[in-house]
This record gives C-alpha cells, sequence and structure tokens, in this order.
C-alpha cells in the first residue's frame, strides 16, 4: 500500500504550535508527538529529577528538567531530562530561567517507553552529542539496560546493579548505580540523598 508522508512544516511554524501532552518534537520537517508515559518511565522519570536536583541544584551546579523542549540544529526535541550546567540555562534579563532553551542540554536522558522506536531515540541523542551534549543515557526499563553515549566513542552498555554510571564531568560528585535507577519503580530508594545528607546510601555519594 502506498503512504503518503505527512506534509512538512517550518521550524517556525512549529515553535507556535500549542503545547500538547504528550509532547510533540519536531524532526526533520515533521511533527512526531512523543508515546505516553506509562508506570516505569514515569517513577523512574520523577525520582532521578528528584535526585539529580537534591544533590546539585542547591550547590548551583547543575539542574534538571523534565519534558524540557530544546530547539537547536534544525531539531526541536524534548528529551525525558535535560541537565544543563548551572551557568548554561537560559535566563530572562530577571534573572528568571527562560522559556525558550535553544541549546542542546549538557546530559540527555531518555528513558524508552513500551513500542517507542529505539532506533528514533538514539537518533535524538546522536543529534544532542553532535550539538555540545557531554553524555547521553538511554535507559531501558523492561531490560533493566543503561546505554550511556559521549561522543567519538562506543556507547557502553550496563545491566549490573552495582555498577557505577558514568555522569559527565561537571557533575562527577555524583555517583548512581544501576541497582537504584531500577528500584526507583518499587518507590524512593534514597530518602537519605534528598533529606539527610549524613547518612547517604553507599549508591550515592556526594563529598
Amino acid at each position: 500500500m502506498l503512504q503518503i508522508a505527512p506534509p512538512s512544516i517550518s521550524l517556525k511554524d512549529f515553535l507556535d504550535l500549542p503545547e500538547t501532552k504528550p509532547a510533540q518534537e519536531y524532526v526533520e520537517g515533521q511533527v512526531i508527538q512523543k508515546p505516553m508515559p506509562q508506570g516505569k518511565h514515569s517513577v523512574i522519570q520523577g525520582e532521578l529529577v528528584a535526585v539529580i536536583n537534591s544533590s546539585l541544584k542547591n550547590r548551583k551546579i547543575a539542574r534538571a528538567f523534565p519534558e524540557l523542549c530544546c530547539t537547536f540544529g534544525g531539531r526541536s526535541t524534548v528529551p525525558d531530562l535535560s541537565v544543563f550546567a548551572w551557568s548554561n540555562i537560559p535566563r530572562d534579563t530577571d534573572g528568571k530561567i527562560a522559556n525558550f532553551f535553544p541549546l542542546a542540554p549538557n546530559w540527555a536522558i531518555e528513558i524508552l517507553s513500551p513500542d517507542q522506536s529505539q532506533t528514533r531515540v538514539i537518533r535524538n541523542i546522536l543529534h544532542c552529542l553532535n550539538h555540545g551534549t557531554e553524555m547521553g543515557w538511554l535507559i531501558d526499563p523492561a531490560e533493566q539496560i543503561i546505554f550511556t553515549y559521549i561522543p567519538g566513542e562506543q556507547p557502553n552498555i550496563f545491566d549490573q546493579a552495582e555498577q557505577i554510571l558514568p555522569v559527565p564531568t561537571f557533575v562527577s560528585s555524583l555517583q548512581i548505580n544501576l541497582g537504584l535507577i531500577f528500584d526507583l519503580k518499587m518507590g524512593c530508594a534514597y530518602p537519605a540523598a534528598c533529606c539527610d545528607w549524613d547518612k547517604q546510601p553507599q549508591s550515592i555519594r556526594i563529598p
């Protein structure tokens, strides 16, 4: 059966569209809607944002943003988590965080949803790496595997609970093991990381 491609639109016209839930992305002239987040995806995303921000935001090192539209290199994509070094966060003239982010995140984290195209997600990560992103993560909840991507290097695969995951250099104080990521589906596995700095679990260590 002959399939007719949907008409392409300009990036400017895409940016004028109203926000949607789930979010829409703009790739090579096409508007692509992300899948609706499901349970495992949603919990990992929410708890990972919390642990990154509780560790780094107050010290003005970095900040994690969930479902943030980032527009750069002719695309507009919405990583599940976008982590920006503090000095790279776009701000208005009054110092408040801007609405428009015309740059790639310093660290892009994607969480694969059921039936989502892994190829499309990897292409988004590689696009980020080609435009200044220091590291990308692809979290696969179904397989309990995390792929990490660094510009100019082969991807690495992490599938053991005790493995410490690599992080970008600007957040080198943050140490998270793979087991912690996938324990998130059972609830907050690290209350000490959020609330009690003197009793941090071994899976997260902040000097």
